[in-house]
């Protein structure tokens, strides 16, 4: 039996994450010993069990995990000012708490891109709602020029950050789930009049729901000088080089930040870029567009100006569901506009334009009364 004294135990001291060059250093007398350091990287913003298992499978693979946490700035910045809900150095203590994981480095940018080509790590872990296609562009160029592996791991179902705090939620309030709104995220390219119907339709209670997120691949685009205007969270956000393709990684960047916004259903407000996986799998049946034609007819660019040439007396707007086919969703509510002698195709364009002003906030209330049975996006 150990002794009763009247001393306090000494506060334990808290853990001092690792520098890159301290992990540089381990990972090349790991390669002298023929031994492999695994690398990984993320929030970690409330641990839970699917980022333990997770963690363990990742530590399986090799002789060391060591794990990259986004700094508190970073975090903000991919997941909004409410986060992260504990500070970098609390989440780096409860990390290295781990038996799987055998160092904690704190890192500033968006991206492990320098991480990666200053540490070249064996291999290299992400979750299962990536794909070695999905990876950051430049993350994935370091990694080949590393000459690391990449493992691709199960996620955990049931277990995620969202849900957690979504639980805890209902808890506070003594179990009853507290009413919500549906939350937004609007995708423009351009001037946003769409988004300001949208945003007006909110503020005049014609619309339940809030603008969680707008998201531009134009840095200089209208939507997102006219988001900030009204004090919600507008970023510019890369889409690829192409002017039209979507790249996979930065879909996959979309959907991140969608998803971390709680976004329930995207709204495409004149984006010009063509949605593939992973974007139309992380919200299925929960992407809306707005199409200036009466579709099927006239899918594509510059519909009206299509309509116009071929000499049609009536043309329109319509709302429909995104789908892998370009315009070619379920229709969900069309409105007609007739062509007008004289009618120029900036004319045209501007008629059809006061149509989809009132139909898009109208069948998007409609719409989402049905979410509830629909499949919950996944997180």
């Amino acid at each position: 039996m150990v002794p009763a004294t009247s001393e306090q135990p000494a506060e334990p001291e808290p853990l001092i994450p690792s520098t890159v060059d301290e992990v540089a250093g381990l990972r090349d007398r790991l390669d002298g010993e023929g031994r492999r350091l695994v690398f990984t990287n993320g929030c970690f913003d409330l641990l839970h069990a699917g980022h333990v298992r997770y963690l363990r499978q990742a530590r399986a693979l090799g002789d060391c995990l060591v794990v990259a946490l986004n700094s508190d700035a970073s975090v903000r910045v991919l997941k909004g000012p409410a986060r992260p809900l504990q500070p970098e150095l609390d989440r780096a203590e409860i990390l290295g708490s781990l038996r799987a994981v055998d160092r904690v480095l704190v890192f500033d940018s968006e991206r492990v891109t320098d991480l990666i080509r200053r540490i070249r790590p064996h291999l290299y872990a992400k979750g299962g709602d990536y794909t070695p296609e999905t990876l950051h562009p430049d993350e994935r160029r370091a990694l080949d020029e590393a000459g690391s592996e990449i493992a691709i791991l199960p996620l955990v179902g049931g277990r995620s950050t969202s849900s957690t705090l979504a639980r805890l939620e209902t808890a506070a309030a003594g179990g009853l789930t507290a009413p919500r709104r549906p939350r937004l995220g609007v995708l423009g390219s351009g001037k946003g009049s769409n988004f300001v119907a949208l945003a007006d339709a909110i503020a005049a209670g014609r619309l339940e729901a809030e603008i969680a997120l707008v998201l531009s691949d134009q840095p200089d685009a209208g939507i997102l000088e006219r988001a900030r205007r009204l004090g919600l969270p507008a970023l510019h956000v890369p889409a690829g080089d192409h002017p039209r393709r979507f790249d996979p990684a930065r879909q996959k960047e979309y959907a991140d930040r969608l998803r971390a916004a709680g976004v329930d259903l995207v709204v495409l407000a004149g984006f010009m870029r063509v949605l593939k996986a992973p974007l139309l799998d992380a919200f299925p049946q929960r992407i809306i567009n707005i199409h200036p034609s009466l579709l099927p007819a006239y899918k594509g660019l510059e519909a009206w100006r299509q309509a116009l040439d071929d000499g049609v007396r009536e043309t329109g707007c319509t709302v429909h569901l995104v789908n892998a086919e370009i315009d070619g969703g379920e229709v969900l509510a069309q409105a007609r506009v007739p062509v007008l002698d004289g009618d120029t195709a900036e004319s045209l364009h501007a008629r059809i334009q006061q149509q989809e002003h009132s139909l898009l906030p109208e069948t998007l209330g409609r719409y989402l009364c049905r979410l509830d049975e629909l499949p919950p996006p996944p997180r």
